[in-house]
């Protein structure tokens, strides 16, 4: 890839949640560019309309992403069969169990949560479409990790060994290996403040036509939440949709073939 189109790239993952304000003197710091050049690149984005100038004085400039990214971004979601299949589904989910619910998928190496159905509870998970997550931490990611092939878990798992949990506790990779197993063996995944404290999350498997799985239903929430019959509701409800999802994209059940 042209270098300089490679430099402007890497610029727009400057921007976070947190900084969806950069200044021309940050971008530069941050970048490891001159300011000269930094503005070039900057400039051509704003031109493509990638990056809004936001403020401006006669010593500084500040930028924000433009929504011609929104516009790619729902271009991309849009063409994501299994979201729009499976946003009905989840909302009928949501409204019966009334915890989070996230579709996961693999992007790039890192598990992704392109859709979301919100909870109406007074106390619930903040979280965000577009979340990327590593995938040996976390219901939805652990259940996607335990469905690839052996060489890709044990590359996710070489990564895990000199990672910790938010909590600060580090990653045990032989208890991952174990959950991984279990995970196959039992068909759902379960965790408990690996992402948030307090909280916790079951997965299960969204398969295809080709009965390979392309997606985790995640179920989310307070662990308070998850106890007695209401677990076993979400259980239960989380594992029918599931299998409602995978009958739509084509999954041949073993009783039929």
């Amino acid at each position: 890839m042209n270098q300089s189109v490679l430099k402007a790239l890497k610029l727009l993952d400057l921007f976070t949640e947190e900084t969806y304000e950069l200044s021309l003197k940050e971008i530069s710091l941050r970048s490891n560019l001159p300011k000269p050049t930094a503005y070039r690149l900057l400039s051509a984005l704003e031109e493509a309309g990638f990056l809004n100038k936001a403020k401006e004085n006669e010593h500084d400039s500040r930028y924000r992403l433009g929504l011609k990214l929104l516009e790619l971004g729902q271009l991309v979601s849009d063409k994501l069969e299994v979201r729009k299949i499976a946003l009905p589904y989840m909302q009928q989910l949501g409204k019966e169990i009334n915890e989070v619910v996230h579709l996961v998928v693999i992007n790039q190496g890192e598990a992704t949560y392109i859709e979301k159905v919100d909870s109406t509870r007074a106390l619930r998970l903040y979280t965000r479409v577009g979340k990327s997550a590593p995938l040996y931490a976390g219901s939805g990611p652990k259940l996607l990790l335990a469905y690839l092939p052996e060489k890709k878990q044990e590359e996710v798992i070489q990564l895990a060994k000199s990672a910790v949990y938010p909590n600060g506790k580090p990653i045990q990779t032989d208890q991952l290996k174990e959950d991984l197993h279990k995970i196959k063996e039992e068909g759902f995944s379960w965790s408990a403040g690996e992402q948030d404290e307090d909280t916790t999350g079951i997965s299960y498997p969204i398969f295809d036509f080709r009965n390979e799985v392309v997606a985790a239903l995640a179920v989310s929430g307070l662990s308070s939440h998850f106890t007695g019959e209401h677990l076993e509701l979400i259980k239960q409800k989380t594992n029918q949709t599931a299998g409602e999802i995978s009958d739509k994209l084509g999954f041949k059940r073993l009783e039929r073939i």
